[in-house]
């Protein structure tokens, strides 16, 4: 951490900082726990030109996660522009390896999470991030236009743009909406985390989970437990406690690689053709 930047947080925070350590804070920020006389903070620095746009956008999104109060979210004291990028200072968690009785806790209160909502219409008030990227969220009361129109699509012509994939490897608006329409049922918005891989949560010390890094909007709650799934999954006892709370529905399986494509597309955009054949499989399987 520059130094100026330590010395601005320290004005910020009306405390001088005795200790920094830098910590995993994922492919896109640089994170650090700051320590004081007094308490630990928990702080992201980043230096891209989007990048307070970003943390706000993530600020607002820990807030709504936070208002619902079905599970741990860290409460954000900072974010602040800098004179290139900007930073997010939050509670600092202290964590513990999970156990299955940690996940199933996980399980119990994303699935509380999920039936918390009341919303009308899929999609947020406002536009944030997944990653890097943005992530359009224009409000729509159909869920099936919503998810063509807001997720898939942006990111297929993102990778058109940059020459990830051809013309020709991309679905028509209208293959992309059939296909959607087949496997999904009729769905109540539910507030997800938009992003949740095994980075984006935390088990607290006494047992308690937090989530982290969100990309929200009112969605299926199908999507959230396919990201989980995307790198290997979490523990079963994880997936058992969640449907106790939400059953299984018929086509969970089809619609859960459509909706990893989206998290598939998103890997293709920031990170190259490693994920092309993944992607190339689904729209050939459901897209034809």
């Amino acid at each position: 951490m520059d130094n100026s930047i330590r010395k601005h947080i320290e004005y910020l925070l009306c405390t001088k900082i005795i200790e920094i350590r830098p910590m995993s804070g994922g492919d896109i920020s640089q994170a650090y726990m700051l320590k004081t006389e007094s308490e630990r903070f928990f702080c992201k620095i980043h230096k891209d030109q989007l990048a307070f746009k970003m943390f706000q956008a993530e600020r607002s999104g820990l807030k709504a996660l936070r208002e619902t109060k079905t599970i741990g979210i860290p409460k954000v004291l900072l974010c602040e522009p800098l004179e290139e990028g900007a930073l997010l200072i939050m509670e600092f968690v202290e964590t513990k390896t999970p156990t299955s009785s940690d996940f199933e806790r996980l399980g119990h209160q994303l699935a509380t999470l999920h039936r918390s909502s009341e919303a009308k219409k899929f999609g947020y008030a406002q536009d944030n991030f997944i990653g890097s990227l943005p992530q359009s969220n224009h409000q729509n009361i159909n869920w099936v236009d919503f998810y063509v129109s807001e997720r898939l699509l942006p990111q297929l012509r993102l990778a058109q743009d940059s020459g990830k994939l051809l013309f020709s490897e991309i679905p028509s608006e209208t293959s992309l909406s059939k296909g959607c329409h087949n496997l999904f049922p009729k769905v109540q918005p539910a507030l997800l985390h938009g992003d949740l891989w095994s980075g984006n949560f935390l088990i607290a010390s006494g047992g308690r989970p937090y989530l982290i890094d969100p990309a929200v909007y009112f969605g299926h709650h199908e999507v959230d437990l396919a990201m989980t799934r995307l790198f290997g999954g979490f523990d079963e006892g994880f997936y058992r406690a969640y449907h106790e709370v939400i059953s299984l529905e018929p086509s969970h399986q089809q619609r859960r690689d459509i909706y990893q494509l989206y998290y598939i597309l998103v890997h293709l955009n920031l990170f190259g053709q490693s994920y092309k054949s993944s992607t190339k499989h689904i729209l050939g399987k459901y897209f034809n």
